[in-house]
């Protein structure tokens, strides 16, 4: 039985030339404990509240039980200041996935609730070794205390919370020590409330393998690697670089003006390794997901709205208190309740497409709890790779299509993960009968 305590501490979150930075953590660190398991094994948690708020556990990209998922009022009643919840499921899919409360997710994820779950698949790529990278995005002030303005509507109109510090496994990263002509395993978690990533590995070539623990075609990609909150990417990458030299990681999302250095691959001065060889295959066994039956399916669209610049207005007054977004003209705040009316039911194993149309003029990561889908069209365009996941990042005004087999039942929620959208109303339920 795993144990995650949730508590308020101070961690030296900036390096020990700065004050302690206040923190919600999981058993005392950020990111929470790494929790590891083999595909096919009964994961047990016990998720003890030390906050003074609400709280839940949501297990981010795990199909699993309607029960385990995590929503409060929609799924589990929520767990208060004191208590527990007991947790079990068996993981059907290996891949890198994302614990993270569910409940005043947007704060609570911004003061640092969030942990990497690993599933182990049984017959893994042959690497030297394996890292893993959570990446966390915080908005911190001169005393590095985390700034109060949560919800605010204007950014929540917009962008989301982005911060103006980034963290790799809840440090300010410096460098990655990496030797000659090892081969590694990178798995990157982008358990960030609203920062979008856009990766590029200065003279290396990494090979994508799997994104949101699905297995895809193993494929360079197509100059940067693009990870919304919430995203994940398993990564090969061959140390090519020579002894000595150091290689920076760049994050440019967001225009020249504010890129940054995420971290350097910097090598040691020890001899290269022997080459190894070229004929290892990078491609991981496929997990057991159900592939929709496209010919059959039904076609449902989904259309993203509001936002600053949006075709509803900044206000948008017709979408209730709080609400600055909405799918198909409906606005669902906070972050889960009982009764939530589904905008969709799918009968059991029906193949389902959902066309994702981006009215408006921001990013957003689409994800849906309970299932994982394929990523089939962008504007039309067949999407190459076999590409499945859990969260799809939609640009402004595209449309994107996706296909699953619901064959999970229960109401699950379909959201962005921009936390700040996701509580001012881009949220809906799909349910599962």
């Amino acid at each position: 039985m795993q144990r995650l305590a949730a508590a308020s501490i101070k961690l030296p979150l900036v390096g020990d030339d700065h004050p302690t930075t206040a923190v919600f953590a999981y058993d005392g660190s950020v990111p929470g404990p790494v929790l590891r398991l083999p595909q096919g094994q009964v994961f047990k948690a016990r998720a003890e509240n030390r906050l003074g708020e609400d709280t839940t556990v949501h297990w981010h990209g795990i199909r699993l039980p309607n029960a385990m998922d995590g929503v409060p009022g929609l799924t589990q009643p929520p767990i208060k200041p004191g208590a527990s919840f007991g947790y079990e499921f068996t993981p059907p899919d290996a891949g890198t996935f994302l614990y993270h409360p569910h409940d005043d997710s947007l704060e609570q994820m911004g003061r640092g609730l969030a942990g990497a779950l690993i599933i182990e698949e049984p017959e893994p790529p042959v690497v030297d070794r394996e890292l893993l990278w959570v990446v966390q995005d915080w908005r911190l002030g001169r005393d590095a205390q985390i700034a109060a303005g949560f919800g605010n509507r204007m950014e929540a109109a917009m962008a989301g919370r982005v911060g103006n510090t980034v963290t790799i496994n809840g440090q300010v990263p410096d460098a990655t020590l990496v030797r000659a002509g090892e081969r590694i395993r990178l798995r990157i978690v982008n358990a960030a409330t609203a920062r979008i990533m856009a990766l590029s590995f200065a003279g290396h070539q990494p090979v994508v393998v799997a994104l949101d623990g699905q297995p895809c075609d193993p494929h360079m990609p197509n100059g940067r690697l693009l990870l919304g909150p919430a995203m994940r990417a398993d990564l090969v990458l061959d140390m090519d670089g020579e002894p000595g030299t150091t290689h920076p990681v760049t994050d440019d999302f967001y225009g020249a003006r504010l890129a940054y250095t995420l971290v350097e691959l910097a090598y040691d001065r020890a001899p290269r390794l022997p080459a190894r060889p070229q004929a290892a295959s990078l491609r991981l066994p496929p997990n057991p997901l159900p592939r929709p039956d496209l010919a059959g399916a039904e076609h449902h669209v989904m259309r993203l709205q509001g936002g600053m610049m949006g075709d509803m207005g900044m206000m948008g007054g017709m979408m209730g208190a709080g609400a600055v977004w909405a799918i198909n003209g409906k606005s669902m705040t906070g972050d889960g309740e009982a009764g939530m009316p589904p905008l969709l039911t799918l009968r059991r194993g029906t193949s389902c497409v959902l066309t994702l149309k981006n009215d408006t003029a921001w990013w957003h990561p689409m994800h849906l709890h309970g299932h994982s889908f394929r990523v089939l069209t962008r504007n039309g365009v067949a999407v190459p790779h076999d590409i499945w996941g859990d969260t799809v990042l939609v640009e402004p005004r595209e449309t994107v299509e996706v296909g699953f087999v619901a064959d999970n039942p229960g109401d699950w929620l379909f959201h962005c993960h921009i936390m700040d959208h996701q509580m001012a109303g881009l949220m809906t339920v799909i349910r599962v009968t």
